[in-house]
């Protein structure tokens, strides 16, 4: 039997594999996923939590969730929920691994207090427009702080004092003591704390200074014993202060590991931008179907198979591209079609009329549920005189290559009998409001007689047994491929599209009426759809997830 070649290893497990042969880790594999819990994770987070997580499943290694939660004035528990739902749904677990980086600032308190006692940090009451300004430039080296050359007890003071709360938010801060003139802007005096008078999530009112990001970052690591520390590739300048930090506390040294983020077309990924688009009321939230975060896919219709295996796909770049958001929908249709039952519905509906089927009649005709998947067999969708067909699928003087129906025309109602159009019905302004057709009762699907062959197939709905429902069509919040790509004195708002919604009433086949919210279902010839979780028993509502093709047309402005 023949055996799929083994797939390339990316660089990140490169390295991992020759650690393992030198023994660097003790052959350990140990990552974390550390977001900060200040908003909603979107679909760049589900790409490095795939990574994360995948590679330790890859390695039989472990991988903890460490919050950095080190901002109290941004974080919230609600982003803490919201963040382990999205891990779990993606169909990974840390395993009782959960962690926060507040867990450590007792021992990071004392990390700090050790580099102030070999002189390696200190105090600085400089405002931080001046410390930015003393830093200097690339091209010039920075300006030391007339507070540099404090002497240890006189900042081991100072630093206590700002832990008691005795100073203002601003009033002083705690910086590394490195190099004004390191070519590494980051390296010159970095801030290691800050005054931040803000109840935290977890720790309350007990701490009124926090460490920063890159404080935090490598000692917590080292704390967790990770061996591994993937990073996206704006930390690449940050590397040289993370083995500093390890380095200079002599303690356990985890390997910063570099990778690029995932950028889309037509999608923003900044979390601030996010932000404004949520609290500008542009979209109706953070899981609106529209948005790129991972409860607004999980919304609209994404399936966690569906993610990593475009997380797969795209592998794991050294250097920053943009990957086409069709990728992703590609890889979201190929799942959906294993997995999601047909339905019948009609999106646009012309009623049509069948002259010759007796008035009262109804028959069950038998549709398949997935030719996918033979185990799900076939189910029964009523008949009668009275349907609805999509307006598109009918057109009054056709073009040559238009096989759908048409005055004199035939055409197949799938799972049902051959139809002609024989009369078409207009108000007194024109308008197309009925179509009358007769069939031929010979042609039934699935009878031996049925064999006759036409060029067009469409979908229908019985009229007298359909249900309604409302249908939300979704294309692309932005315009441009690029939609930070804006005129001067515009934003990346003016990029956005304004048919990224469209709200319909449709009529759908009855078997739909008891939909459970997040069920996913192809409308035949129509797309994938997902029911919302607005969906009432007396109203469904559906989220169109996708198409079933993809648009030739890019959108354009």
């Amino acid at each position: 039997m023949e055996t799929k070649p083994e797939k390339s290893l990316n660089f990140i497990h490169e390295i991992i594999e020759e650690d393992n042969k030198t023994g660097k880790f003790g052959n350990r594999v140990h990552t974390r996923f550390p977001p900060e819990p200040n908003g909603y994770l979107h679909i760049g987070h589900a790409k490095s939590i795939c990574l994360n997580f995948g590679t330790a499943e890859k390695y039989n290694g472990l991988c903890n969730l460490r919050f950095d939660d080190t901002n109290p004035v941004k974080e919230d528990v609600e982003y803490v929920d919201s963040i382990k739902e999205d891990v779990h749904w993606l169909g990974f677990d840390w395993q009782g691994r959960e962690f926060y980086a507040s867990d450590y600032f007792e021992t990071l308190y004392g990390y700090a207090e050790l580099l102030i006692k070999k002189g390696k940090a200190y105090v600085c009451a400089l405002s931080i427009d001046d410390i930015g300004k003393f830093r200097g430039t690339v091209t010039h080296a920075g300006q030391e702080s007339p507070y540099r050359n404090r002497t240890v007890d006189e900042n081991l003071d100072l630093f206590r004092r700002m832990r008691a709360g005795e100073f203002a938010d601003g009033a002083m801060v705690l910086r590394a003591k490195i190099d004004m003139a390191h070519p590494n802007m980051l390296m010159r005096d970095p801030i290691l704390y800050r005054i931040l008078h803000a109840e935290h999530h977890r720790t309350g009112d007990k701490w009124c200074i926090y460490p920063m990001y890159d404080f935090a970052h490598g000692q917590c690591d080292s704390i967790e014993h990770i061996t591994h520390s993937i990073c996206t590739l704006e930390f690449e300048v940050h590397r040289v202060l993370y083995d500093w930090f390890v380095k200079e506390l002599e303690i356990y040294a985890p390997q910063q590991i570099e990778f690029a983020r995932l950028n889309l077309t037509y999608t923003v990924m900044s979390k601030r931008k996010l932000l404004e688009l949520v609290q500008g009321g542009h979209v109706k939230g953070w899981d609106d179907p529209r948005m790129p975060t991972i409860c607004g896919l999980r919304r609209r219709g994404f399936t966690p198979g569906s993610i990593r295996n475009f997380a797969d796909i795209i592998g794991v770049a050294k250097r920053n591209n943009v990957i086409d958001v069709s990728l992703l929908e590609h890889c979201l249709r190929e799942d959906l079609n294993k997995k999601a039952l047909r339905k019948l519905a009609v999106l646009n509906p012309l009623k049509l009329v069948i002259e010759n089927f007796p008035e009262d009649e109804v028959e069950e005709m038998d549709a398949v549920n997935n030719p996918e998947d033979p185990e799900t067999g076939m189910r029964k969708v009523p008949f009668s005189k009275y349907l609805y067909i999509d307006e598109e699928d009918f057109m009054e003087n056709p073009p040559s290559k238009f096989f759908r129906l048409s005055p004199g025309n035939e055409v197949r109602l799938k799972y049902a009998y051959i139809i002609k159009c024989t009369d078409v019905i207009k108000d007194d302004n024109g308008k197309i409001t009925e179509i009358h057709c007769t069939y031929d009762p010979e042609t039934r699907s699935g009878l031996p007689q049925s064999n006759r062959k036409v060029k067009g197939t469409i979908h229908w709905v019985s009229a007298k047994h359909a249900i309604e429902a409302e249908v939300r069509l979704y294309e692309q919040l932005f315009l441009k491929e690029n939609p930070e790509e804006v005129e001067e004195g515009e934003d990346f708002k003016a990029n956005m599209n304004p048919n990224s919604l469209q709200i319909k009433n449709c009529f759908c086949e009855a078997s739909l009426k008891e939909v459970k919210s997040g069920e996913k279902f192809q409308f035949e010839r129509q797309g994938y759809f997902c029911v919302d979780p607005d969906s009432t028993s007396e109203r469904p509502v559906f989220n169109r997830t996708v198409t079933l093709k993809e648009s030739k047309a890019k959108t354009q402005k």
